[in-house]
């Protein structure tokens, strides 16, 4: 089976990307090639982002990898998190805290219309290919279930009853932001080789 590096040290996302791509390829996260560098997402875009942490893998490793980025943006907060959805509590990777934030600013708001946008960046042989995948739904006012990671428990995606964090593994994925943009990288990928 193929390897390939996924530019991530985030252990949710290695598991869900393992799980959504297994039977065609090896996904392998940043340890597994001995990477614990902290690389910077200085990016305005989420694309930006993602690029940079592939590019990254791409010239220190010299491995072919993808690398993903996800924005949650929320139309009464302006679009807001956005590119800073890990760190808008004010600490990288704090969930409680950045859903705290969502929830105190989000008082009061009769639109709580949202979507979570994923852009997966590909370097594989010298080319750089970039996948999208977005859903929509809402921005509800607590949280519900105690699965999934980030903000999935605030979040009840318009194609389902519940949130996020109340859906088994194969329920997100099936309909997920991340789902559909690995899905297009899987089908791009599968047509390459």
């Amino acid at each position: 089976m193929k390897k390939i590096v996924f530019a991530t040290n985030n252990a949710h996302k290695l598991q869900e990307l393992r799980q959504i791509m297994s039977g065609h390829y090896e996904v392998v996260g940043l340890a597994d090639i001995g990477c614990h560098d902290d690389i910077p997402e200085t990016a305005d875009t989420i694309e930006g982002n993602a690029l940079l942490k592939a590019k990254y893998v791409s010239e220190h490793y010299g491995m072919d990898c993808f690398s993903d980025d996800t924005g949650l943006e929320i139309e009464a907060l302006g679009g807001e998190p956005g590119v800073m959805s890990a760190r808008y509590g004010g600490v990288a990777h704090d969930s409680e805290r950045n859903i705290s934030k969502v929830l105190n600013k989000m008082q009061g708001q009769t639109n709580r219309r949202a979507r979570f946008r994923t852009a997966i960046a590909l370097i594989a042989n010298g080319q750089t290919h970039i996948f999208e995948g977005e859903v929509r739904g809402t921005i509800l006012t607590e949280r519900h279930g105690t699965g999934g990671f980030g903000y999935d428990s605030i979040f009840k995606p318009d194609e389902a009853d519940c949130t996020f964090a109340e859906m088994s593994a194969d329920q997100k994925n099936a309909i997920s932001h991340r789902g559909r943009a690995v899905a297009r990288l899987a089908a791009f990928m599968s047509r390459k080789n």
